[in-house]
């Protein structure tokens, strides 16, 4: 991390950047959170390790607009979401200098917790620099132990590779943590009856308060005015007790984002209740390699999506109908 440290003070010294967009630390040593560094001497607050999950492309999108560049870390995954808000003209990329930071995947303090480890004080073992496979967590109850592994977040089990699609320099290594099928979840609900899947996602979406962290967080969420924001329909409403509407947003929210979502699990990570709410983008994104030949979103800046682009070999929609 001091190299990141080091290597982002000489960019801000010599004017090449006006600002650093990172981690800082934050209340607690498990939640780093996104944030600016305008000055050298804050750079005293910059943090990186396992716990750094966020995707910090979408903050891009405002930062494309302030006077001179940004420097902005990016790990493997979090690229490909910078390319597609280049793609959809979301971000300025002569505004951005993008440092490939290495990852050696990200953690989840909720899978911690969940093997009884309680009254957290301090985790060491989570530095980027450090090969250690265990985590050593240090509790008002004494020190415990967990395999890194077993801490890591859905996603880095499906990771997409280790290769950042893009950069102006790299730092740090990054190591192969896929040890999953990406779409295993989605088939086995695709195996359940209609009236199974139905309760499925029943109990799941019945979870959601309509905190809008799902959408505020989402690299392919980016209109900057949102209907679901608007008053003149229940669906601005918070912790609507319809459970119409409460399945309507997020059906609609995964519709808007098909072909383009990168599978960046952001919209899961910060989700306060848990909803698996990935699987719904990513049973769309299993069907689009299926309806039109395997297709990831973010792997370039040229090419055209399937959905936004036309040729004879395509479904007809009624096939489609009668797949799904």
């Amino acid at each position: 991390m001091q190299e990141l440290i080091n290597r982002a003070k000489e960019l801000l010294a010599d004017g090449t950047v006006a600002r650093v967009l990172g981690w800082k630390a934050g209340d607690l040593p498990y939640n780093p959170e996104p944030a600016y560094f305008e000055t050298e001497e804050s750079l005293k607050d910059f943090v990186y390790n396992g716990f750094c999950g966020a995707n910090l492309s979408k903050y891009m999108i405002e930062a494309s607009k302030l006077e001179g560049k940004t420097l902005v870390c990016l790990k493997p995954c979090d690229t490909y979401s910078f390319n597609q808000l280049i793609k959809e003209h979301r971000v300025d990329r002569e505004k951005a200098y993008i440092i490939g930071v290495g990852c050696k995947g990200k953690l989840d303090i909720e899978k911690i917790r969940k093997q009884g480890i309680k009254g957290i004080e301090s985790i060491s073992g989570a530095e980027i620099t450090d090969e250690a496979e265990t985590l050593t967590i240090q509790t008002i109850y004494g020190e415990k132990t967990c395999a890194y592994k077993d801490a890591m977040l859905e996603r880095c089990h499906v990771c997409k590779g280790k290769e950042h699609k893009i950069y102006d320099e790299l730092i740090g290594e990054s190591k192969d943590t896929k040890d999953a099928d990406r779409f295993a979840e989605v088939e086995k609900i695709e195996a359940m009856s209609p009236e199974e899947k139905f309760a499925f996602f029943q109990s799941q979406l019945s979870k959601c308060i309509r905190c809008n962290a799902c959408r505020n967080v989402c690299p392919a969420c980016s209109c900057r005015k949102c209907v679901f924001d608007s008053n003149k329909f229940d669906s601005a409403q918070k912790a609507n007790v319809d459970s119409f509407e409460e399945k309507m947003f997020h059906i609609i929210r995964a519709f808007h984002v098909a072909g383009r979502c990168t599978d960046c699990g952001e919209c899961s990570r910060v989700c306060p209740q848990g909803i698996p709410l990935h699987l719904f983008n990513r049973k769309f994104i299993k069907d689009i390699d299926t309806f039109y030949g395997e297709y990831q979103a973010g792997e370039d800046t040229t090419s055209k999506g399937p959905l936004t682009n036309f040729t004879f070999e395509d479904v007809e929609p009624s096939i489609v109908a009668e797949r799904g």
